[in-house]
């Protein structure tokens, strides 16, 4: 059996903040990775013509675009995200990836995956199905297909000092969680089961505070969490639920928004 062709990417340092732990929030730690691509069809015949290769800029863009993407806790779930945007290239079978912290310890801690093509979630995956975002500020039937719903402020006292932007955050999963509650979904607060929701067409919560947590210059308001993820996960549609006598507020975006309820 014939070994497939592969491309690699080998010892590609990046800067980054990434991390679950509370001394890794706030700084960058440089990011090691290494990936290797086993080409779906090999390269004989290709006749020196760059457009029928996998070019190397799919490899090193899908490393900016995974770290783009949100602020991640996990190797893993960033090594899941880039892994899918590799394959999402037609010429891409199969990816090896390691990624590795390098400023832990005199080493070097990492994860290594491999993935096929058929097993991640890449992101045409998630276009089957067209994705709404749903401001849940008014009452309004239970959803179905693939929508996630964000939560309106807890109509709650706030407590005040310390940082009040992660309180208010923090208030907004609350809601997220009673929101899910009433009316029987699952609860989010991570992109990998939120795409997961999207592929299989399924509505759900999203508790916001861990994804928004570090986004500089993203309000604490509920209008704006949901307006980020919208555009964030390239969403069709923003649709509003509010109440009746609330205005519709006026936002600069690209994602259309429609009143409900």
């Amino acid at each position: 059996m014939n070994e497939p062709d592969q491309l690699h990417l080998r010892d590609y340092i990046v800067e980054a903040e990434i991390g679950a732990f509370q001394s890794e929030r706030g700084r960058s730690q440089r990011l090691r990775f290494n990936l290797t691509v086993d080409l779906a069809q090999p390269v004989i015949g290709v006749d020196d013509d760059v457009d029928l290769i996998l070019s190397y800029d799919v490899l090193t863009d899908a490393v900016a675009v995974g770290l783009g993407d949100q602020r991640f806790n996990l190797l893993e779930t960033l090594a899941e995200k880039i892994a899918a945007e590799v394959l999402g290239h037609p010429r891409a079978g199969q990816v090896r990836i390691s990624v590795e912290k390098l400023d832990r310890i005199p080493g070097a801690l990492g994860v290594t995956l491999t993935r096929r093509r058929g097993r991640v979630d890449a992101q045409q995956a998630a276009d089957e199905n067209e994705l709404v975002i749903l401001l849940h500020g008014a009452e309004v039937p239970r959803p179905s297909g693939a929508v996630i719903l964000t939560p309106d402020a807890p109509q709650l006292p706030i407590p005040t000092g310390g940082n009040e932007r992660r309180i208010a955050l923090l208030a907004l999963d609350q809601a997220a969680w009673a929101l899910g509650g009433r009316l029987a979904l699952d609860v989010a607060d991570n992109r990998t089961e939120l795409d997961w929701a999207v592929k299989e067409g399924r509505p759900m919560v999203w508790a916001p505070a861990r994804m928004t947590a570090d986004i500089p210059g993203l309000e604490a308001d509920p209008i704006s969490v949901a307006l980020w993820l919208a555009e964030r996960m390239g969403a069709s549609r923003l649709d509003l639920a509010l109440p009746q006598d609330a205005e519709l507020p006026n936002v600069t975006t690209d994602i259309p928004l429609r009143r409900i309820g």
